[in-house]
């Protein structure tokens, strides 16, 4: 199998230690031998992710396509599992990478680097191979996996249009791109990540710059309850606004 050390992506060391990357979609990806369902992305041996091609998808129609993160610690099907139900009728490609160690790059080693790489690469796979709408593309997930989804995400605006965080607990970035719109939520009684000190705090940073945060609390803990992710994908595929609002807090 392909490494994640492949020759062309080293030579862009310099652009990865910052978070950023290279991928763009192809508007005129129409490849004949595509696939669809759950299929393994083939880029690691030892820890590799999925990638989810709806039955809906057709190479005549671009797809919506979004990047799911895992929680420290947790398998690549966490991320894929956090959508997946909802890729079918919304027309809507799935990557659900796996964190080169226990968790993303810039919170296990404290820096960008191969997880910056790697998702990359599965980004590249899918523009090549699928036919994706370059206006419906994000990046999230749940936990450790929002956090990264943020940094990436605000890092690499310019490629991600909306970002997708599901209880995160910090947003870092050494530069930034773009103008994502933002969906974050968070339960009032989370005991791992604090509501307070974690997405509260985030969403003022978010909209100091100027950015559009859905914002959704629920009565809930550190989990992602269905409501709320049917909330995100509708405002994703864009059957909901993007401005800023609280939910569930009796």
């Amino acid at each position: 199998m392909e490494s994640v050390e492949r020759k062309d992506m080293v030579t862009n060391r310099d652009i990865y230690d910052v978070g950023r990357l290279t991928a763009r979609p192809d508007t005129e990806a129409k490849k004949a031998d595509f696939k669809r369902g759950v299929q393994r992305l083939g880029l690691d041996d030892q820890k590799d992710g999925f990638l989810y091609v709806p039955d809906t998808y057709s190479q005549d129609k671009p797809a919506a396509l979004a990047v799911m993160l895992h929680g420290a610690g947790a398998p690549a099907e966490q991320g894929l599992s956090l959508l997946q139900r909802y890729a079918d009728a919304h027309n809507m490609i799935l990557i659900a990478p796996a964190s080169r160690e226990y968790s993303w790059d810039i919170i296990a080693s404290d820096a960008f680097g191969a997880d910056v790489i790697f998702i990359d690469q599965a980004l590249e796979q899918a523009f090549s191979r699928y036919h994706i709408d370059p206006t419906r593309i994000a990046i999230g997930g749940f936990s450790d996996g929002a956090s990264y989804g943020l940094c990436l995400g605000l890092t690499n605006g310019d490629l991600f249009t909306h970002l997708l965080a599901f209880s995160p607990g910090f947003a870092y970035t050494i530069t930034t791109a773009g103008e994502p719109d933002v969906f974050i939520s968070h339960g009032i009684k989370d005991a791992v990540l604090p509501v307070d000190p974690c997405s509260r705090r985030i969403v003022a940073q978010l909209q100091r710059r100027g950015l559009q945060v859905n914002y959704q609390e629920f009565n809930g803990a550190h989990e992602v309850p269905e409501l709320i992710r049917r909330s995100g994908v509708d405002w994703f595929t864009g059957n909901n606004g993007s401005e800023s609002r609280l939910t569930g807090n009796d």
